[in-house]
């Protein structure tokens, strides 16, 4: 099944809720990372949550989350539009730490307790806004959750899970964001904490087979009105990297560089950090590119 995200409001629009299946999504960061499985669940929790802020804006307008953490698994960096599509990557894909106390995967542990989590939004203006607040958990979804209600003054909640099969393959993955608005009362407030404290895991709704819009149902099971469904979007693990994109690179370099990589190296290999694409230079296309730098 398609990956998508469904966009709803409840309780007369004081509450705009998100909820997605990412499975496919983080499967495929898995895949093309390597990544074993306390790194999977990490940078696949941050994949999720840069999905959910991502489709509160518009089109390409971008969002770039980066969580620098003082645990084994190093920054995890997520790129997102508003269009569905999201890549990513963390430092040290290759993190496979104990389970926790409650026997599930420790990414608390693999990201850290102290460091900084910070967001970038480029919504094609003159300046992209940026803001930042201290890891508070570790454990991403009270992250967001933190970040939202300080940098955004957003009152949210934020539920991110990630399972992990035995093989380090992803079984399931999705979310949900629940945002405040100006407004709500203090019952309507109330009333989600208390029932967002007996949520099951995302993952383990997904699991059982329930759809984003269930699980939003399942969510506001205790809201007399139905909720009203605006969108869906399919999401989807996109890079926006090309040969052309990394040739620039390459002709920004000093001749020197380029003349040493035909003589010494008999062409060039770039990889994208995002998604692991590779792309080949031959000597023929560093001559061109030399002459274009030196043209320049």
């Amino acid at each position: 099944m398609q990956d998508y995200l469904a966009k709803a409001m409840a309780y007369d629009g004081f509450v705009r809720a998100y909820a997605v299946n990412a499975t496919q999504t983080v499967s495929q960061a898995q895949k093309r990372h390597d990544t074993w499985n306390t790194s999977s669940a990490a940078l696949g929790r941050t994949l999720i949550g840069g999905l959910l802020l991502g489709s509160t804006v518009k089109g390409e307008d971008t969002i770039s989350v980066r969580v620098q953490g003082s645990g084994p698994a190093g920054a995890v960096i997520v790129t997102s539009n508003g269009s569905g599509d999201v890549k990513g990557y963390v430092q040290n894909p290759h993190v496979s730490l104990p389970l926790n106390e409650e026997g599930k995967i420790d990414v608390k542990g693999a990201i850290g307790t102290q460091g900084i989590f910070s967001v970038t939004k480029d919504l094609g203006l003159k300046e992209p806004f940026s803001g930042q607040t201290p890891i508070v958990s570790g454990e991403l979804g009270e992250d967001f959750t933190y970040y939202l209600a300080e940098s955004e003054q957003i009152p949210s909640s934020v539920g991110l899970s990630v399972s992990v099969d035995v093989d380090d393959s992803i079984k399931t993955a999705g979310g949900f964001m629940l945002q405040m608005m100006p407004g709500a009362s203090e019952g309507v407030v109330a009333a989600l904490e208390k029932r967002i404290r007996q949520l099951p895991k995302v993952s383990v709704m997904l699991d059982d087979g329930k759809s984003p819009e269930e699980i939003l149902d399942f969510i506001f099971a205790d809201e007399p009105k139905p909720i009203t469904i605006l969108e869906k979007l399919s999401v989807q693990f996109r890079c926006d990297c090309s040969k052309e994109r990394f040739a620039k690179g390459l002709i920004s370099l000093e001749t020197q560089e380029l003349q040493e990589m035909i003589e010494q190296d008999h062409g060039a290999e770039a990889v994208c950090t995002f998604c692991q694409e590779k792309y080949k230079f031959s000597e023929q296309e560093l001559e061109l590119l030399k002459q274009e730098a030196v043209d320049n």
